[in-house]
């Protein structure tokens, strides 16, 4: 199958594209290669996706001819780019037209490809709100900037989807983390910050937090399975992530397990539109799609640390 992967040079769209390359598939993967952080860290991503088969091209959603190098023979696209996170260095112009505009775009190019199984919009547990422990039935009530514009985004895939132009689905994805983990996120920021001495930046009571943290191998077993089952999850909005629940504390002692020292605090004041719980429903996944994450923290921790030590040393 030919493939679009856009996002690709990103922490879970260089994953995706690789385990389909492993899979046999033809990847052609685009990205702005923003720099909302640094653009070594995807200039790697890009080169071992490319490194696999795939072919990586600099393209901006936003822009309105960003098809022009494209064919529009693909079977199934992936959508990961996005503005992400809760940034207090991203504007409400940044998620909108990253998230909204940029997918809206995506989704003119998609209706041309005329072999199209499944469009595949990658969401976030955000949607729900400030907790996500909710089937993929409950009226999400998003309380962040990114929040809502993921969730516009997703409606305006699935809205083709109900007007029988493509079939489509939304994959909400929760807490993932592992390899090429963004360096702003938790668990790469703990490693760097724990193995250079340094304090860790923790947001006033969000030690408490729980979270569904999904290691990404996980999170890619889910994406995949997509595949071949078009009629199954057309229309659908579907939970990945594990069950297992940690605090944001847990997740900093099994960083200091594994590197083998303590993390120094530095606590910062809250901020607004943290999500105090996650826990991912998966019910649905595993009935659609066979779904059971098995990694465990620890695990998780142990792969990203010495993925760390290999490439940001």
């Amino acid at each position: 199958m030919k493939i679009l992967i856009t996002g690709v040079a990103g922490f879970i769209g260089s994953h995706c594209a690789e385990r389909l390359l492993d899979l046999g598939h033809s990847v052609v993967g685009i990205d702005n290669f923003s720099d909302y952080y640094s653009l070594d860290l995807k200039t790697k991503n890009a080169k071992a996706v490319e490194a696999k088969g795939a072919t990586v091209l600099k393209v901006d959603l936003r822009e309105e001819n960003f098809d022009e190098n494209l064919n529009t023979d693909f079977d199934y696209i992936f959508h990961f780019a996005a503005q992400p996170g809760i940034s207090l260095t991203s504007t409400f112009e940044d998620y909108f037209s990253n998230n909204v505009l940029g997918t809206k775009n995506l989704i003119d190019f998609a209706l041309k490809c005329k072999s199209l199984k499944l469009f595949v919009n990658i969401g976030t547990s955000s949607i729900y709100g400030l907790e996500a422990t909710f089937p993929e039935s409950i009226a999400p009530k998003p309380a962040s900037h990114y929040g809502v514009t993921k969730l516009t985004a997703e409606q305006l895939v699935l809205q083709k989807s109900r007007e029988k132009q493509m079939k489509a689905c939304s994959l909400r994805l929760y807490s993932v983390i592992g390899p090429r983990e963004r360096p702003e996120k938790m668990y790469t920021k703990l490693i760097d910050l724990g193995l250079k001495g340094e304090a860790f930046p923790l947001f006033e009571g969000s030690h408490q937090h729980l979270r569904s943290f999904t290691y990404v191998g996980d999170i890619i077993d889910g994406i995949v399975s997509v595949i071949g089952r078009e009629e199954k999850v057309d229309g659908e909005v579907i939970n990945l992530g594990t069950e297992a629940e940690h605090t944001t504390q847990e997740g900093i002692e099994a960083v200091e397990k594994v590197i083998g020292t303590s993390i120094k605090i530095e606590v910062k004041p809250k901020r607004a539109g943290d999500q105090l719980r996650t826990k991912a429903n998966i019910d649905k996944a595993r009935k659609l799609l066979n779904y059971n994450p098995q990694t465990t923290l620890l695990e998780s921790v142990e792969a990203q640390v010495k993925w760390f030590k290999e490439n940001c040393l």
